[in-house]
């Protein structure tokens, strides 16, 4: 006979029954928070009715949510989890980015050009941002070392993923969209060298002279990596071959 709900031994039962082949890390965050759950509807004594009262509320969060409105992220905010939640990438290392924009044919700087992500379109903390080259061609910014991210499995390309026995991770990686008046935009990505994930980037994204260093950086208390990156427009009236490239630059 199963054990009641109020019974000593019914929470310890539930986490038993997680398989042995569940990862150490999933066991103890989903079994932690079963029992925290547990001692929590005991404490308050949770009637039915609220049950179903939390349980119509949790629907709704997910009801309300949109591509581009997370409710859930929202009453993350207002229970005040966010605010106590442990940074989840450790290893991200504030980061000093700055490199000269410059003609691909003649080497002149290019004035006033920018770098953007769709700045006006994304929600605040979604990792964009906007700069324009100075009175010297040059643009700096600070950022965190971009982390390695896995793509989203529960849809059909998760399905074909799995079916390939493939695992769904990109390496690390920063998306460049280079704008300047008079110049071809240049749209790509760089990838940090010391990224397990170069190799088997499960979209194929990664070529030779996209992967760049990043170095250590002294005598700022802002950053501890510092990653220089030229970028070289090609005029719109330029059609023929560029000149070979060499990293960082592109």
């Amino acid at each position: 006979m199963a054990p009641s709900q109020f019974a000593p031994g019914f929470t310890q039962h539930c986490l038993d029954t997680i398989d042995p082949k569940c990862t150490p890390r999933n066991k103890e965050v989903i079994g932690s928070l079963i029992k925290h759950i547990h001692d929590w509807a005991r404490e308050v004594e949770l009637s039915v009715d609220e049950w179903m009262t939390g349980l119509k509320f949790v629907n709704s969060i997910g009801q309300a949510s949109t591509p581009i409105r997370n409710e859930g992220h929202r009453i993350c905010d207002v229970i005040g989890l966010e605010s106590i939640v442990q940074d989840p990438t450790p290893n991200a290392q504030p980061t000093y980015i700055h490199g000269k924009i410059t003609d691909l044919l003649t080497g002149k700087g290019i004035p006033n050009a920018y770098d953007f992500q769709d700045p006006e379109n994304q929600s605040p903390n979604n990792l964009r941002g906007k700069f324009r080259t100075d009175a010297n061609d040059e643009y700096h910014f600070y950022c965190l070392k971009p982390t390695a991210y896995s793509l989203p499995t529960d849809g059909p390309a998760g399905v074909l993923l799995k079916a390939l026995d493939r695992h769904p991770m990109r390496p690390a990686h920063i998306h460049l969209m280079i704008s300047a008046d008079d110049y071809k935009p240049v749209i790509t990505q760089i990838f940090p060298k010391d990224d397990p994930y170069l190799t088997t980037d499960t979209v194929y994204a990664v070529k030779d002279d996209l992967v760049v260093d990043f170095l250590p950086r002294e005598g700022d208390p802002k950053a501890k990596l510092d990653l220089v990156m030229d970028v070289k427009p090609a005029p719109k009236s330029f059609h023929g071959m560029p000149p070979r490239r060499k990293p960082p630059s592109v």
